[in-house]
């Protein structure tokens, strides 16, 4: 059942809607904003041009918002969606700016050009720009994170998580995840998150340096690769395993989890974490006796 055909207007309009449906969100160009709300209704807020429309469609597994032009491509339009926390969500678009707020359900994002910024989303989880950066925070289950020429950023989550990007570097905070895998041809890789027993951990770069903090208590085994870097670690290593070029594997505690770390041209660098480092410089500090190297 078509709700709304809006032209040349300003446009603020709210359907009901009822658990299992799901939420459907296109636009050429400009910027698609969701946030959330209490109610089992979805509201929309646009003004479109002259040349564009605004429809609102309503069937039993879904209601979609989509800009359409009277002759040739839409022009930009603003799109303000209000949703309740549960629905499902699935956004795209070409010259679009992507930002999404507190949802608690599956979300897809897709547009070509244009930034994505994600905060929520629970279950399978999917953003993807070619030339844009791309951020999600706080959400769980299974996490795709897509960018081409910009940035990826994953912190705050949880799950399973893959990470990837061409032309931008990606880093990952406060992610515990017993399956994370991350990598870029021309970018650097920052990893501070957990390292759970049992886990595979899989960084790889091209032309750019990889850095991983190390929680204390970690097990892992590590295997490193790197042609025209160097490795680095702040705290000792024993090498269990050497093989032609810069290849070579060693074991942090029992060797639970499975990591490889790879770089072709950058630097590879175990740290430890932050708090811990700060602690560590201050005791040296108040020491007296101690000794720089």
């Amino acid at each position: 059942m078509l709700l709304l055909l809006a032209l040349l207007q300003q446009i603020d309009s709210t359907v009901p809607v009822q658990r299992g449906q799901r939420l459907e969100v296109s636009s050429f160009a400009g910027e698609i904003a969701v946030k959330t709300w209490n109610r089992n209704a979805v509201r929309v807020e646009a003004e479109p041009g002259g040349r564009t429309s605004v429809e609102i469609d309503r069937s039993a597994t879904s209601l979609t918002v989509k800009t359409e032009g009277r002759r040739g491509p839409p022009s930009m339009v603003d799109l303000v969606i209000t949703a309740p926390s549960w629905m499902a969500l699935d956004l795209s678009g070409v010259n679009t700016d992507m930002s999404v707020t507190g949802m608690r359900g599956p979300i897809s994002v897709e547009t070509v050009q244009g930034e994505v910024e994600v905060e929520g989303g629970q279950g399978l989880v999917s953003l993807q720009s070619v030339q844009g950066s791309v951020s999600l925070t706080g959400a769980k289950g299974s996490l795709e994170v897509h960018s081409v020429n910009e940035d990826v950023r994953v912190s705050a989550s949880s799950g399973e998580v893959t990470a990837e990007t061409v032309n931008g570097d990606i880093t990952l905070t406060r992610v515990d995840g017993s399956s994370v895998t991350a990598s870029s041809v021309n970018g650097d890789l920052d990893y501070d998150g957990a390292i759970r027993n049992g886990g595979r951990y899989a960084f790889s770069t091209h032309n750019g340096s990889i850095t991983v903090t190390v929680p204390p208590g970690s097990n892992a085994a590590v295997s490193v690769s790197t042609f025209n870097g160097e490795f680095a670690s702040e705290f000792p290593v024993t090498l269990t395993e050497t093989r032609k070029g810069k290849r070579f594997s060693f074991t942090i505690g029992t060797g639970s989890a499975q990591m490889t770390l790879e770089s072709f041209q950058g630097s590879i660098e175990l740290v430890r974490p932050r708090s811990y480092r700060g602690a560590r410089d201050r005791d040296h500090d108040r020491d007296p006796d101690h000794d720089e190297h």
